[in-house]
């Protein structure tokens, strides 16, 4: 008797392979607050996509490297869906009324999102270095040695400044004036902007939701809330590749 797919062994299961009983075990309410619970798995769930758009982000570094532009761009796509997708999920937080996030909020500090270290990776990993964050954040070891392993090694801007100058270092305006010639580097600087775009775009929603939730008030990890978020705007990861637009 011939056996469908799957059918052997019967050894693996959803929950078993998802580790669902595990991950369900990690919530852990400080209050007896209901919104808190919506608050711990909306951050978790950041943490989650975070770690792909991470392990994206290596994979589009290492195409670049390997002069593969199409496999590189489509990483880049999968990250620039996957931050869509995280602006998005702000609504959900915005469920919550200022009185009923206020009700719990006491409960969290010193945390803070300043100290995710995987948001800060994905800035180092995509060209936004700054040694400083190393010494201000309240980390593990392991977590420390991360970030600065981040900081030591290729970003993706540098994986892309090294590809077009394997091309014979056309500039910026070249490769956007002669698509033609340079259609795949066209279309990878469209790529990392796209990624850059959006995660602008997270940073400018992250702050609405803030002022929305705490207004001016300080934030739990000792910073000043949204006027901090606010000074955060104008970074980028490939500021050339905005400037460009005022060259053609």
């Amino acid at each position: 008797m011939s056996r469908r797919f799957g059918e052997e062994g019967r050894e693996l299961s959803y929950g078993t392979y998802l580790k669902v009983p595990e991950l369900l075990q990690l919530q852990h309410r400080l209050s007896s607050e209901h919104d808190e619970l919506l608050f711990i798995v909306a951050h978790q769930v950041y943490e989650l996509w975070f770690k792909v758009v991470l392990f994206e982000l290596e994979a589009a570094r290492d195409r670049i490297d390997a002069d593969d532009v199409f496999f590189a761009r489509h990483h880049l796509h999968r990250v620039y869906v996957v931050e869509k997708l995280l602006v998005e999920q702000i609504e959900v937080l915005e469920t919550m009324s200022p009185q009923d996030f206020l009700a719990f909020r006491s409960k969290l500090a010193p945390a803070s999102g300043f100290q995710s270290v995987q948001f800060r990776e994905i800035e180092f990993l995509s060209g936004l270095k700054e040694p400083s964050y190393v010494a201000r954040l309240e980390a593990s070891l392991d977590e420390l040695s991360r970030l600065r392993r981040r900081l030591d090694e290729p970003s993706l801007d540098d994986a892309f400044r090294a590809l077009i100058k394997r091309r014979g270092a056309p500039s910026l305006v070249e490769i956007f004036r002669d698509r033609e010639r340079f259609g795949d580097l066209f279309d990878l600087c469209e790529g990392l902007l796209n990624h850059d775009e959006t995660f602008a775009h997270w940073r400018s929603r992250h702050v609405l939701m803030v002022e929305r939730q705490i207004g001016s008030k300080s934030g739990t990890g000792g910073s000043s809330g949204a006027e901090y978020l606010r000074s955060t705007l104008g970074k980028r990861f490939y500021p050339e590749l905005w400037e460009v637009r005022s060259q053609l």
